[in-house]
């Protein structure tokens, strides 16, 4: 439990992802809805599209973390419970395989032989695979999927002439992306960060580019 206090719900990595997915797919979405629009007001039809499509994604998301959680934890114990059951080779072998590529291979038979031991030592892992925390996890994953969408839409609400409203919605989802790539450089402990804002950026003006060529 204290462990739950210390960490946060989401690392970056993960709320910087779904910040992206939420801005990206708004901004597309409000892009293909204002090219085949026939409402007299295609900003408000946009600017619901991508809320809404946003909501419905964010639901998904949430539902296929939980999904994916229940789903490893299920595994990770029975591999456990396998181990357990096991002689000490193998043990060995059912926890060396479970172990990602980068740690296998700097981890010998006497890392290998701790990691059985305790196991041995550990209490039994939790009969259910989800918990209270993941639930909330879920939600913050919505909450994220479904907040990128605003600052994208928020200029349809506050300017009355469309084209200005399109153009500086699409000047903050290139600002975001910059600042997404930052952090995710940053996180991978880039010796220049900026250079993978700058990247997701672009990415930004292409598909901008890409819509607009279709006549959005």
């Amino acid at each position: 439990m204290e462990q739950d206090k210390r960490v946060p719900l989401l690392n970056l990595i993960d709320r910087v992802s779904e910040i992206l997915f939420g801005l990206l797919m708004a901004v597309t979405i409000m892009g293909s809805v204002s090219i085949a629009s026939t409402s007299r007001d295609p900003a408000r039809a946009a600017s619901i599209a991508a809320l809404g499509c946003n909501i419905a994604w964010g639901l998904v998301d949430a539902v296929m973390y939980l999904m994916r959680t229940a789903t490893e934890r299920t595994r990770i114990r029975r591999i456990a419970h396998k181990a357990l059951g096991a002689d000490a080779n193998g043990a060995r072998r059912l926890i060396a395989d479970e172990l990602p590529e980068h740690v296998r291979v700097i981890t010998g038979d006497d890392e290998l032989e701790g990691m059985r031991r305790r196991l041995q030592t550990i209490e039994p892992l939790r009969r259910h695979a989800l918990g209270p925390r993941d639930f909330v996890e879920a939600a913050g994953i919505f909450a994220l999927v479904v907040i990128a969408t605003f600052p994208v839409v928020v200029p349809f609400l506050l300017l009355s002439d469309v084209k200005a409203a399109m153009n500086t919605s699409r000047v903050i989802t290139v600002a975001m992306l910059f600042v997404l790539g930052v952090a995710l450089g940053r996180y991978a402990e880039y010796l220049k960060p900026l250079r993978t804002g700058l990247a997701m950026a672009l990415l930004g003006v292409v598909l901008i580019a890409a819509v607009k060529a279709l006549g959005g």
